[in-house]
């Protein structure tokens, strides 16, 4: 059967070439029900042709000549189009037999949103392999370009480029581009592989390397990562450069000797892994000789955690340096040289439908600072609990908690104590309120081997009653429509009053009082002590929500509790085993300190979070917060906040990300003390944004230790899709400053002017 193609005269002809036998079509029925096209309403991703399919092939000219099942000539504004791909030229030459392609003068191939375009290519498209003479090319899904002499289409995915450029800024745009003797393209592998490549900046050639890879997006890619240069007060200029091993698609290494100017050089490691039963994290820095200190240091951390099935998981966390100062002489950042406790602690779990048990072995490594001393926290070990849940027993809710932990420490009284809360609760609820009586009992003991302190026990009651109700209401606010609730809440406890000074305090602290510890049992973090309580707890809370999509609008907030009977637990103790100083004294008040919140936007642009705790004893405020921010739109924030807790704090905290100009914007950061006159933190910078390429200059200086600071200047450029130089304070930039973020002049994905000053055809 011969082959059919249809040949139709509007402003151009257009030919089907189709590569399977043709099959004649049977007459419709009746010609006015026949099927009917329907428009696509959204366009479709295009979609590479399976090579091991025949795809038909659509040619398209101002004018069409050739022989048939032999070759077809396309001339004036011709193209060939195939599933997926296409190619424009003023002249195409098909050939039916070879099944390949000639184009020339104004060449233009499309490819999976790949363009490429020239003056003369040549394709195969059984193997989908080709060439293009002179090209320009630009890949939209990794938002790169370049030209070069010649390029090679290997296949589908891979190209190769000679004597090549290549960039990610915009057309118009090449204040950084690579210049390499030839460039590997793998879409597949997601990587490029230059060979004699000198990186171009502003067109000084500033780094040449016989050979380099990079990813051509964030995924992951064997090799050596960009170096990064800082300074610090305390161990002057350095340079890192890591490794990254790539091991496998769950595993990987890095490894990054870091030359400090006064110090030496720091071997720093980290292993990762992650699979979907376990993860895990291990890094190990090591410096031979610390130039300044006169030692070897060293610093460990080993973080696991593993499903093991059948409801049995566990963990580990070991986390141990070489010496005091280790974090506040090394490190750059507040959040490691503010550690003075580091974990070492494993635990197995076993976790039932309806209870949890689980055990653990916890010890401290304590980081001392001579003008500051701490006295380290008890170990764990071992400590084993056990928790149960069991709702709805004959409308009943059943609960226990138990603990077993023994204590050890090297200077202070160790001990066994054995906890154990049995509770019963009735939770009844209606449309219109909720009302859930509870009923416990408290046992712990105590037990100090090789001591002279006998066994000491404790068994209390407690009985609460938590209930509430919700009322909502349609309003009007600035001309929103909204629904503004009240939902009141009134909470009893009672608990007789038991003396417990002649108890141990392992581990047992007093909590803030806020919101969420007002309407809790106990006012102390752990078991060593249960206060004494005949009281109830009041509180409001109203709330704006948007009906439409339940957002959070604004909410208010007030609370306060009122005690029937003084409260005389404290955590004074007879027994030597206080971690603390606990000068405590009973509570005679009738009512607690008032509570009071407010959160929410006060504008489109501007939101205040707000909390005041005020002292009916003293009639003056024990403590108050207040956080208030302008965020008119991404990468433009201004944060104010002032912290204040009565004889112990009151600080300022100011920070800022704001744009002075289209590229440049301002950082910075101010948090000072007012109680001891000293500046926390400070940071200050400038962010230039070219588009395809970034550069951050940030000083930093904060409190390190009792009376040191740290200073250090961070300076980084981002190259765009190829890497970073410098050491990086994004981090630091977005724990600093409330609501940072990248700013970035690009226009989204699939816009028109994704690539400006590239024309379409």
């Amino acid at each position: 059967m011969p082959l059919r193609c249809a040949l139709r005269a509007i402003p151009t002809l257009t030919l089907l070439v189709c590569s399977a036998w043709a099959q004649e079509s049977p007459p419709a029925e009746d010609a006015g029900l026949g099927l009917k096209l329907k428009l696509q309403r959204q366009l479709l991703p295009p979609v590479a042709g399976d090579p091991s399919q025949d795809l038909p092939i659509f040619v398209e000219a101002d004018r069409l000549q050739g022989e048939q099942g032999r070759y077809i000539e396309a001339q004036g504004n011709a193209s060939l189009r195939r599933r997926g791909e296409a190619v424009f030229a003023d002249l195409l030459r098909y050939s039916f037999v070879s099944n390949d392609v000639l184009a020339n003068d104004n060449v233009r191939f499309e490819r999976l949103g790949d363009v490429i375009t020239g003056d003369q290519a040549y394709f195969d498209l059984n193997k989908n392999t080709g060439y293009m003479n002179a090209p320009n090319f630009r890949l939209q899904q990794f938002h790169a370009r370049g030209r070069a002499d010649r390029l090679l289409i290997e296949d589908r995915d891979r190209y190769r480029a000679i004597r090549a450029t290549y960039t990610n800024c915009d057309v118009g745009n090449d204040d950084w581009y690579l210049k390499v003797q030839r460039l590997d393209l793998d879409r597949l592998k997601d990587t490029a592989v230059a060979h004699n490549a000198t990186l171009y900046f502003k067109e000084v050639p500033v780094l040449y390397t016989p050979w380099m890879d990079f990813p051509l997006s964030s995924r992951r890619k064997t090799g050596f990562l960009p170096p990064t240069f800082g300074t610090t007060g305390k161990s002057g200029f350095e340079v890192t450069l890591p490794f990254y091993w790539n091991i496998a698609p769950y595993m990987d290494y890095t490894i990054a000797p870091r030359e400090m100017q006064k110090r030496g050089v720091s071997l720093n490691n980290e292993f990762r892994y992650l699979q979907p039963k376990y993860s895990g994290d291990m890094r190990f820095d090591y410096m031979p000789d610390d130039r300044i200190a006169k030692e070897s240091r060293w610093a460990l951390s080993m973080q696991h955690k593993q499903d093991f099935g059948s409801g049995f998981s566990g963990s580990y966390n070991i986390q141990k340096v070489s010496d005091n100062t280790y974090f506040t002489d090394l490190s750059d950042k507040i959040q490691a040289t503010s550690q003075s406790t580091l974990p070492q602690e494993g635990q197995l779990t076993y976790q039932s439908t309806w209870w949890l048990v689980s055990g653990r072995v916890q010890h401290w490594q304590t980081l001392q600072d001579p003008l500051n001393p701490i006295t380290p926290p008890y170990a764990r070990s071992p400590q084993i609990t056990l928790a149960a849940s069991r709702p709805n027993v004959a409308g009943l809710d059943m609960a226990f908690a138990g603990e077993a932990v023994n204590f050890d420490h090297p200077t202070l009284l160790n001990g066994w104590r054995q906890s154990y809360y049995p509770s019963v609760s009735l939770p009844m609820r209606t449309p219109l309120f909720y009302v859930t009586p509870k009923a416990g009992v408290s046992y712990t003991r105590y037990q100090f081997p090789g001591s002279d302190f006998a066994p000491e026990s404790r068994t209390l009651p407690i009985l609460s009653v938590d209930s509430g109700t919700s009322f909502d209401r349609d309003i009007n606010f600035k001309g929103q429509e909204l629904t503004q609730t009240l939902e009141p809440r009134l909470y009893y406890l009672y608990i007789p009053f038991k003396n417990q000074t002649q108890l141990p305090v392992f581990d047992t602290a007093q909590k803030d009082f806020n919101f969420t510890s007002m309407f809790s049992e106990n006012i102390f973090s752990g078991p060593d002590r249960i206060n004494n309580a005949n009281q109830i707890t009041a509180a409001g809370i109203t709330r704006l929500i948007n009906p439409n999509t339940g957002a959070e609008i604004l909410r208010a907030a007030v609370g306060q509790r009122y005690y029937f009977q003084p409260q005389e637990v404290t955590l004074n103790s007879t027994l030597p085993t206080a971690p603390l100083p606990t000068n405590t004294e009973p509570t005679n008040s009738s009512r607690s300190d008032l509570l009071a919140a407010f959160s929410g936007a006060l504008t489109r642009t501007w939101s205040l979070d707000t909390g005041l705790q005020w002292g009916v004893a003293n009639a003056d405020v024990e403590r108050f917060n207040l956080v208030l921010r302008n965020q008119p739109e991404p990468g433009k924030v201004f944060n104010f906040a002032y912290r204040y807790t009565r004889d112990f704090l009151e600080q300022l905290d100011v920070s800022a990300q704001w744009p002075l100009s289209r590229r440049w914007t301002a950082l910075g950061r101010w948090n000072y003390s007012i109680t001891d006159s000293t500046l926390l933190e400070a940071l200050a910078g400038f962010e230039y944004n070219a588009g395809c390429w970034t550069a951050r200059f940030v000083l930093h200086r904060f409190v390190s230790n009792t009376q040191e600071q740290t200073n250090a200047f961070f300076f980084q450029i981002e190259l765009t899709g190829l890497s970073r130089i410098g050491s990086s304070p994004l981090e630091l930039l977005r724990q600093g400053i409330g609501g940072y973020s990248k700013p970035s002049l690009r226009p989204p994905r699939g816009g028109n002017d994704y690539y400006p000053g590239m024309d379409e055809r």
